[in-house]
């Protein structure tokens, strides 16, 4: 009888092994890098001063404070700018800042925009500026309801007021436009939606399916009647200038774009008279 012979094979090499080991521990890393960025990415979007600010007084002649309050239970502050000098407007801008500082650092815009005769209510959302809570999509839209709701108290109802976010604001002025159309919206140094943006900084990560917050604005507008004014620097460097060029070419009622020379995102230029005109030519259309 001929004895079958059966081959075990040969065993794998040293260096194949090693090549196995190292492709599992570069999987293993990656997990760990992805899930870190799952738990922590708010940590990265949202970047609050979380100190207590001065009475509005301090900071802005005439300026007060007043509270909002959100439909999930929490009391925030805020600062509210009545409009200065003979030619008021008869309008309010209810100003949604950026994913960081706070209102403090914003108070020479509102004041501009008060001496160009609108109203300011100069909000900080949840986290921000000594307010409680923690800052997610979800509660800044809360929080730009309640902002709109004091306004209205205030004498200033949505169909008398310019949304005005900047950069990551104007995720939430699009959203809030959606849901109470104001007079006419100013996007700063928008984007086109958060994964977009997310996926320029972080091309090697799956930005778009990891995301919990997404900030939607030209999804939001893109259909929206209510006038749109669009500014951007061509120099910036946090939110690509295609990016917000997209917005502007992708709204529906697009009322101007400003493009501002050689501006980075965080430059004076930014927060300055340049800006403030564009309001308020808004303004002299809208009222």
């Amino acid at each position: 009888m001929t004895p079958v012979i059966v081959s075990a094979g040969r065993p794998a090499s040293r260096p194949a092994r090693r090549v196995a080991r190292g492709l599992l521990l570069v999987v293993l890393c990656l997990g760990v890098t992805v899930g870190m960025l799952w738990a922590l990415q708010r940590q990265v979007i949202f970047r609050p001063d979380a100190t207590q600010v001065p009475p509005a007084a301090q900071v802005v002649p005439g300026a007060r404070d007043v509270s909002l309050h959100t439909a999930d239970g929490l009391e925030l502050g805020a600062w509210f700018v009545p409009a200065a000098g003979g030619d008021d407007t008869g309008l309010a801008v209810l100003l949604a800042p950026g994913n960081g500082g706070n209102r403090a650092g914003r108070a020479q815009l509102a004041e501009r925009l008060s001496r160009r005769g609108m109203a300011v209510l100069l909000m900080d959302y949840r986290g921000y500026g000594g307010n409680p809570g923690r800052p997610s999509e979800e509660g800044l839209a809360a929080d730009a309801t309640a902002a709109a709701q004091a306004l209205e108290e205030l004498g200033y109802p949505a169909a008398r007021t310019i949304y005005f976010g900047e950069s990551l604001g104007t995720g939430v002025v699009a959203a809030l436009q959606q849901e109470r159309p104001p007079a006419g919206v100013v996007l700063r140094s928008p984007f086109t939606d958060l994964a977009d943006l997310g996926s320029h900084h972080y091309p090697w990560l799956p930005v778009r399916a990891l995301l919990r917050d997404r900030f939607p604005v030209l999804e939001h507008l893109s259909s929206s009647d209510v006038p749109v004014t669009v500014i951007y620097g061509d120099q910036d460097t946090v939110v690509p200038s295609a990016l917000s060029a997209q917005v502007a070419d992708g709204v529906a009622s697009l009322a101007e774009r400003v493009v501002i020379t050689g501006a980075d995102h965080n430059d004076p230029v930014m927060f300055g008279a340049v800006v403030a005109d564009a309001v308020g030519r808004l303004a002299g259309r809208v009222g």
